[in-house]
């Protein structure tokens, strides 16, 4: 009902007694409370849930890495991003694996460690079946990276164009891109992206021109 609602204040309230003070550590209940404090901007509250679940039952960490990496960045701890994102793209269940090594490159590039993201970023833009996530790489390539790193401006763009023009084969107008988003904007590690997202959907679709 609270969830119903978006009474998050009141449903952070609930699942905190369920779960702090209960000890009521179940899979769906820490990511509805992680997810929770995230609507409500409360990184340092996600990162001490992280630690108490890691504590009580390790493997919730991994079931929720995406939503306590993100905590990271949002929380402005972009180094300590970086680290957890390193570790835990090698651990999550596979179908998290693509999205954990995106927030990897993310985290680099943040961090102003371009040369590193943008190895991470080409890999995924080339190899990523994900349309979102070779989308996101190939734009970061092609709008941010390409500016940085001048001595990879020829080989970026020749990725980036390549993983635009698979995506835009298989979603081939803005309507089906937002389609495609919208299935996964309930994740709030997406939601949190929302606008590179709509970024990526203009470059994708619209008339950036790089020259």
């Amino acid at each position: 009902m609270l969830l119903e609602k978006e009474d998050w204040p009141a449903l952070v309230r609930f699942l905190e007694d369920q779960v702090i003070q209960k000890g009521r550590y179940s899979r769906r209940k820490v990511r509805l409370l992680a997810n929770s404090y995230l609507v409500l901007s409360d990184s340092a509250a996600v990162m001490s849930l992280e630690n108490k679940a890691a504590i009580i039952r390790p493997s919730l960490v991994e079931a929720n890495a995406l939503v306590f990496g993100t905590a990271r960045i949002l929380g402005k701890d972009l180094s300590g991003a970086v680290r957890f994102f390193e570790i835990h793209r090698e651990t999550v269940r596979h179908g998290m694996r693509e999205w954990a090594s995106w927030y990897y490159a993310y985290s680099l590039l943040l961090t102003r460690q371009y040369d590193r993201a943008g190895e991470e970023f080409a890999i995924l833009a080339r190899l990523s079946k994900d349309r979102i996530i070779c989308a996101l790489s190939s734009f970061f390539l092609s709008e941010i990276l390409y500016r940085t790193l001048h001595e990879k401006y020829n080989e970026y763009r020749e990725i980036s164009d390549s993983g635009r023009g698979k995506v835009r084969r298989a979603l081939p107008s803005i309507s089906y891109w937002n389609r495609e988003v919208s299935r996964i904007y309930t994740d709030i590690h997406v939601a949190a992206l929302s606008r590179h997202i709509e970024e990526t959907g203009r470059w994708l679709y619209g008339t950036i021109d790089r020259t």
